[in-house]
C-alpha cells in the first residue's frame, strides 16, 4: 500500500557519516554574571547521510566532543539544567541554516568542570543536487534562564558532505513524504491521533493511554499523567523563579526550584529540592540557626495554596562556608477533582543566631514562576480547592500565600529549567554582619548569576 501511494521516507537509509572538527571559540557569559569573555576550542562531531535525494528531508546530529568553556568555579549546575541551541550551516549546491537543539540533559557539573552539552539535532530538506557540506557555527548555552554565546574565531572547516542525487520522478517531492514515515513509526501522541482514524484500535489502541479516547468509559479515564495506573512517584520539572525580598534581604533573587510528590493515599508528600552551597556564611552560625520555607501554589483544576518546610542547618557554620538549604517537605491535599498543578510560590527564611534570640525573618516574594509538577488529582475532604494562604506560619507568609496564587494560577508563566535536581542558584549572603543592641541584622546579596 505504501508502495502504491507513492510514499517516500527521507531518511531512509543510506549510511551515515560522522566527522569531526575544532575551531577557536568564544564564549560572552550573561552580562549578569560579571564575567569577561572566555576563549577555548569548540570540538564538534557532524553524523549526517552520506548520501541523499532531492526531496528528502534528513536529520543532522551536531555532538559536543569538548565545549569552548568551562563551568565557572561558583556554583554546581545540577543534573538536567543546561539546554544547548545552535546553527549549523549548509552551502555547495544548497544553502541553509539548520536550526539545532539538544535536550535538557546533562550529569551534574562540578564548580570549574568541563561543560557536557547534550547532542543536538535538525532537520533539513533537500532541494538541489549537488555536494552539500555542512559546517558548524555559533551556538549558545543555556541555563537558569540565562544565555553563554558561543560564536567561532576562525573560519570552519566542513564537517560533512552529503552527495545529493537527482530526485527520480516528479513525485519524490511529495509532502507526504516527511509526515508519512515519522507519524506513522513516532508512537507518540501525535501519531496516536492520525494512527487512529486509519487502524489506532488494533495497531497502536492497546499499547497507548491515548486509546482512551475511543472508549474512555472502559479505561476509567486513566490519565495521561498516570496518576491512578499505580504510580506513587512523580518527578517535577526545574524551573526558574525570581524573588523580591525585602529588608533586610536583597532587592531581587533569580532561584529555581523543582516540586516531586509521592502519592500517600488520596493526598501527596511533597519535596522541594534546592541547590547545595549556594551561599556562603557571612559569620560563625551554630547549628539551626537558618531556616527556609515555601509557599506552594496550586492551580489548574483545583486552587489555593499550601506550606513547605525545611529543617534548620544540621552543621556549625564559619564565616565563609557555603551554605546549603535543606530539602522542604509538605502535603498536598487535593480539593478538586481533574489535574492540579504545583508551582513555586513565595520564600521565606529565618535566621536564629543563638538560643532565645529573636529570629531574623526575611521575607522574599516570588515574582516569577512556572509549573513545575501537574498531577491527576481526586477531591478530599479539607483539601485545598479555594484557599489562598493555607499553611502560612507567619505574617510574611500569609500575605505571600495570595501574591503567589495570582502570580501563577493563570498559568502563563513561561516554564524553564530541567526535569530533576534543582535548586535556589543565586542566593547568598553579604560579607559582613551588622550587630546592634544585641540582634543581629542580615543583609543578603545574590552570587553572581551562573551561565
Amino acid at each position: 500500500m505504501l508502495g502504491g501511494a507513492g510514499i517516500l521516507l527521507g531518511v531512509a537509509a543510506v549510511p551515515a557519516q560522522a566527522a569531526e572538527v575544532s575551531y577557536k571559540t568564544e564564549c560572552i557569559p550573561p552580562a549578569a554574571s560579571g564575567l569577561g569573555p572566555v576563549e577555548g576550542t569548540t570540538k564538534v562531531e557532524i553524523t549526517a547521510p552520506a548520501t541523499a535525494k532531492v526531496g528528502d528531508e534528513i536529520e543532522v546530529v551536531w555532538k559536543f566532543v569538548q565545549a569552548a568553556s568551562k563551568n565557572p568555579d561558583l556554583i554546581v549546575l545540577p543534573k538536567d539544567s543546561v539546554k544547548p541551541t545552535g546553527t549549523l550551516k549548509a552551502s555547495g549546491a544548497q544553502s541553509a541554516d539548520i536550526a539545532m537543539e539538544g535536550p535538557q540533559e546533562n550529569p551534574e557539573i562540578p564548580k570549574g568542570g568541563d561543560m557536557v552539552l547534550s547532542d543536538m539535532t535538525g532537520k533539513v530538506k533537500l532541494t538541489t543536487a549537488g555536494d552539500v557540506t555542512l559546517t558548524p557555527d555559533a551556538y549558545t548555552i543555556t541555563a537558569y534562564s540565562t544565555d553563554t554565546k558561543c560564536t567561532p574565531q576562525e573560519a570552519v572547516p566542513a564537517a560533512a558532505t552529503i552527495k545529493v542525487t537527482a530526485a527520480e520522478g516528479g513525485s519524490t517531492t511529495s509532502g507526504g513524504s516527511t509526515s508519512g514515515g515519522t507519524t506513522t513509526s513516532g508512537g507518540t501522541a501525535t501519531g496516536g491521533d492520525t494512527g487512529g482514524t486509519t487502524s489506532g484500535g488494533s495497531t497502536t489502541g492497546g499499547g497507548t493511554t491515548s486509546g482512551g479516547t475511543t472508549s474512555g468509559g472502559s479505561t476509567s479515564g486513566g490519565s495521561t499523567s498516570g496518576g491512578d495506573d499505580g504510580q506513587t512517584d512523580f518527578a517535577g520539572k526545574t524551573v526558574a523563579t525570581s524573588f523580591a525580598c525585602t529588608s533586610p534581604g536583597p532587592a531581587k533573587i533569580d532561584s529555581s526550584a523543582t516540586i516531586n510528590a509521592k502519592k500517600n493515599g488520596g493526598s501527596y508528600d511533597l519535596t522541594v529540592k534546592t541547590a547545595k552551597g549556594v551561599m556562603n556564611s557571612p559569620a560563625p552560625l551554630p547549628a539551626g540557626a537558618l531556616k527556609p520555607s515555601m509557599v506552594i501554589t496550586v492551580g489548574g483544576d483545583d486552587s489555593g495554596s499550601l506550606k513547605v518546610e525545611g529543617p534548620a542547618n544540621k552543621d556549625a557554620l564559619n564565616t565563609g562556608d557555603p551554605v546549603s538549604l535543606g530539602d522542604m517537605t509538605g502535603t498536598y491535599k487535593p480539593g478538586a477533582d481533574g489535574k492540579a498543578t504545583l508551582s513555586p510560590g513565595d520564600l521565606t527564611i529565618v535566621v536564629t543566631l543563638s538560643a532565645g534570640a529573636d529570629p531574623i525573618t526575611i521575607p522574599c516574594k516570588a515574582t516569577k514562576t512556572a509549573v513545575s509538577l501537574e498531577l491527576d488529582v481526586q477531591k478530599q475532604a479539607g483539601g485545598v480547592s479555594g484557599a489562598t494562604t493555607s499553611g502560612s506560619g507567619s505574617s510574611s507568609g500569609s500575605s505571600s500565600g495570595s501574591s503567589s496564587s495570582s502570580s501563577s494560577s493563570g498559568g502563563g508563566l513561561a516554564e524553564t529549567g530541567a526535569n530533576d535536581h534543582g535548586g535556589l542558584r543565586a542566593l547568598g549572603f553579604v560579607a559582613g554582619t551588622a550587630i546592634l543592641l544585641g540582634g543581629a541584622v542580615f543583609v543578603f546579596l545574590p552570587h553572581r548569576r551562573v551561565r
